[in-house]
């Protein structure tokens, strides 16, 4: 079986901690390589058939610094073929008009560039007003609150690793 690159870009640290818990709940380093982004090469990306991008949404509606950073250099790699998960941070009731934003930023790109999205996550449950990271009525991805519903993270963790891994088909 192929391994999973998860990716994760992160300020606060919530966003490594959140990474650590998807990767633990994965299976661990049998199944999937752990990568800041702070500290990879952009190429490493193009190595995975399965990949999870985990991304905060910083100020308003904006990239975590290191995905930003990171952006333009994603149209080097050919992501045709490739299926990504996506997980992001944000802050659904002091950013209501763009809670998610950077998790649909990063998607919309990785889209356009021929990756497969997989790993949609329901609105159920969250109050926010916008968010560029719903499509269809749903998340491109799973959407975590540390701000205002951190009771709720291992729950949601685990319901969405047991679907992406039907999806990963592993």
């Amino acid at each position: 079986m192929a391994k999973i690159g998860l990716f994760f870009g992160t300020q606060t640290g919530n966003t490594e901690t959140i990474a650590e818990n998807i990767f633990e709940a994965l299976g661990g380093d049998s199944i999937v390589d752990l990568y800041d982004v702070a500290d990879v090469d952009i190429n490493t990306l193009g190595e995975y058939q399965y990949l999870i991008i985990g991304c905060p949404t910083w100020n308003v509606g904006e990239l975590q610094s290191d995905w930003e950073g990171l952006y333009e250099d994603l149209d080097k790699i050919d992501f045709n073929g490739k299926k990504i998960a996506y997980f992001g941070a944000g802050d659904q009731i002091g950013y209501a008009d763009n809670f998610q934003d950077a998790m649909g930023i990063l998607e919309e790109k990785i889209s356009s560039l021929g990756g497969q999205t997989i790993g949609y996550w329901s609105t159920e449950g969250y109050d926010f007003n916008e968010s560029q990271a719903v499509k269809n009525g749903k998340f491109v991805g799973l959407a975590l609150d540390e701000d205002n519903q951190s009771e709720l993270t291992q729950e949601r963790i685990y319901s969405w690793v047991a679907q992406i891994k039907s999806e990963f088909g592993i």
